[in-house]
């Protein structure tokens, strides 16, 4: 897959201070929007537990694990405490005419 811009959700799929689930030739991601209508988007499953966030709950800028309560800065990406401690990728998003669209790479390679 070549970096490309992608139709996502509808804006009003999302409510406030919540996310959902997007998957993609074979990835999951996840789409976050803010109190204040802001979009973002991160790898879909947690980096400690391989759970999806789309199950966990949303305050402010921050989505919490459903499985550990791992907790992650969805803005950053930044892991925010055990037992998360490895960041998640985040995703440009644009939203136009009442769509999110999300700009997604190549997948990252195994180790």
């Amino acid at each position: 897959m070549s970096e490309a811009w992608i139709e996502a959700a509808g804006a009003a799929d999302i409510g406030r201070d919540d996310v959902i689930r997007f998957d993609h030739e074979g990835r999951t991601f996840a789409l976050y929007r803010t109190a204040d209508d802001h979009y973002h988007a991160t790898d879909g499953f947690c980096t400690h537990a391989k759970v999806h966030l789309a199950g966990g709950f949303v305050m402010d800028h921050v989505i919490e694990c459903p499985k550990h309560n791992g907790r992650f800065d969805f803005t950053t990406g930044q892991a925010l405490g055990a037992p998360a401690c490895v960041n998640l990728k985040t995703y440009p998003v644009k939203v136009e005419a009442g769509r999110i669209w999300l700009k997604v790479g190549p997948p990252a390679e195994s180790a």
